[in-house]
């Protein structure tokens, strides 16, 4: 039953994150919303801030779980970038709630911990791109496709987190997936069509 709380709590946060954009939550209005006393929340949870915490702990093991298997599945780096980028647009176009968490707009004024937490998120989705794409380029005779590997991963990064923002700053309207696939066929053929060169 506790475990079953501690769910039902967070499921609520996420969905009072997502139909209050731009309002800052409190524990009074989030007890309120569950059902329980702002008591009951602190049994379950120390802090505001280990609630967020939970639903950041959420989206890693569930967008990296996601990309675990990608990478067990697919050999392609490329069709592996844009799989990867899907699986993260889709996730915050399932959880609004948490997109706003992830863009850090609810974060102002909480723990700093927080917002580094969220900055790990997307360092390791970072970090993922570029060992792809390392990966990939070690096996090219183009030293410029060496080169370019951080910026490309960057760049790959700029653009999923710049959907998610649209979407949270549209209040949830513009869904991140819209043009990605549009999107994509400009960016590989930036990032990959220089194999041969």
């Amino acid at each position: 039953m506790k475990a079953n709380r501690k769910q039902q709590i967070l499921e609520v946060l996420a969905a009072e994150l997502e139909s209050k954009p731009g309002s800052r939550i409190t524990t009074a209005g989030l007890a309120q919303a569950v059902g329980v006393s702002e008591a009951a929340l602190y049994r379950h949870f120390a802090s505001k801030a280990k609630m967020f915490e939970a639903l950041i702990e959420f989206s890693e093991e569930s967008v990296f779980g996601l990309i675990g298997r990608i990478l067990k599945e697919q050999q392609d780096v490329e069709v592996r970038c844009y799989q990867i980028g899907t699986v993260v647009l889709k996730f915050a176009e399932r959880n609004p709630g948490i997109a706003r968490l992830l863009m850090g707009d609810v974060l102002l004024g909480e723990n700093e911990r927080l917002r580094q937490r969220v900055g790990q998120f997307f360092a390791r989705l970072e970090t993922q791109f570029r060992d792809l794409l390392r990966h990939w380029a070690a096996n090219s005779t183009s030293q410029k496709l060496r080169s370019d590997v951080v910026p490309v991963a960057n760049l790959l990064m700029a653009v999923i987190c710049g959907r998610i923002a649209q979407f949270v700053r549209t209040d949830f309207k513009l869904a991140p997936s819209q043009h990605w696939e549009d999107q994509w066929r400009i960016l590989s053929h930036a990032a990959f069509a220089r194999h041969g060169d």
